[in-house]
């Protein structure tokens, strides 16, 4: 499931959401690939952020970047149509649960609106060949149950970004049928599990959270340590994506929807992700809580991936100890002056040579 360089090598690429975590990563490797990238996403979220550490926003070969918001279709059409993609890539997101219960209606606004404004923008453009809709694991009607949820199980969500996303999901199977098969776009949608990697830095994420408090030499609290999530490393779901996105090229018929993630026995709960990673980082403080007060978040939560391991080849490099051991270590590495974009393409590299 390595990508293709001889796929990629002067593709040109729409990547929306490339000023974020999940997004500076893919845009850095599409670059190495070869791809022509037109990047299109609001100005990064944090301080500091990856897209201006890895130097995505500079004038270089292969890459535009365009602070453009999807909730505006005007501006976003006239971007795509400037772009003229042959595949679509759609990152751009309100990406967060509990921001999501901050300000629901922006979540709506840029989850739901936001992707169909995207895929209304490649109606009638003659080279969009694929488009790939990236939502999340959180799509699913939640039960609470020891059973990992697949591709045809009912779609839902709680809290506004899950609902947001189900929607998404929605969105993008109506806009196939009704408009972008006919016209020769193969449309899919990729629901991947949480991710860790370095160059996050978002608020109310594990890792970096954990990073935040250690550097300053204070003691993480833990809310719910018992939650279980099917984590990878950040890699993991891209090289997905990107995979993904050459087989709907080669045969559209196989649009629709995929879970992307770990088998659903090695999902893990959040306490076996924090110990691993205080393994890896020196004088690190810990505090369990049992929070249950505060906004509704699930407690467990795996994803069935024989869908897209039969179909597609995909299948995780990195078990959950390595992908812990090599995000601390970027982050450490980082924090002690090391280059944020030579250590992102390390990372690509160690994935791509893993036999």
């Amino acid at each position: 499931m390595r990508p293709d360089p001889d796929f990629w090598r002067g593709k040109r690429v729409l990547l929306t959401g490339h000023t974020g975590f999940k997004g500076a990563w893919l845009a850095l490797w599409l670059q190495r690939l070869g791809a022509q990238v037109t990047g299109v996403a609001l100005p990064p979220a944090t301080e500091p952020n990856l897209f201006a550490l890895a130097q995505l926003g500079q004038a270089a070969p292969g890459m535009e970047s365009h602070f453009c918001d999807i909730r505006s279709p005007q501006a976003l059409a006239m971007r795509v149509r400037a772009a003229r993609p042959e595949v679509v890539l759609h990152l751009a997101a309100q990406a967060l649960v509990r921001p999501g219960y901050a300000a629901p209606l922006d979540t709506f606004a840029t989850n739901v609106m936001g992707t169909a404004h995207v895929l209304d923008a490649l109606r009638g453009l003659p080279e969009v060949r694929v488009a790939v809709v990236v939502t999340t694991d959180k799509v699913y009607r939640n039960r609470e149950w020891a059973y990992p949820y697949r591709e045809d199980d009912p779609l839902g969500g709680h809290d506004p970004y899950s609902a947001s996303k189900a929607a998404t999901e929605l969105v993008t199977a109506s806009y196939r049928d009704s408009f972008l098969a006919a016209q020769g776009i193969a449309v899919a949608t990729a629901r991947a599990g949480n991710v860790i990697g370095g160059g996050d830095w978002a608020q109310d994420r594990l890792l970096p959270d954990a990073v935040r408090a250690w550097e300053k030499g204070a003691t993480l609290h833990i809310r719910r340590p018992q939650a279980t999530r099917p984590w990878q490393h950040v890699l993991e779901p891209l090289a997905a994506y990107l995979r993904l996105a050459q087989r709907l090229w080669e045969s559209p018929a196989l649009a629709g929807a995929y879970n992307f993630g770990p088998l659903p026995h090695e999902a893990a709960t959040v306490k076996n992700v924090i110990e691993l990673a205080s393994a890896a980082y020196p004088a690190s403080a810990i505090s369990y809580e049992n929070e249950s007060e505060g906004p509704h978040e699930a407690g467990w939560l795996a994803l069935e991936t024989a869908h897209a391991r039969q179909v597609l080849g995909v299948a995780p490099h990195w078990s959950l100890n390595t992908a812990v051991a090599r995000t601390m270590n970027w982050y450490r590495q980082q924090h002690g002056g090391a280059d944020a974009r030579a250590l992102c393409l390390a990372d690509i590299d160690a994935w791509e040579a893993r036999p």
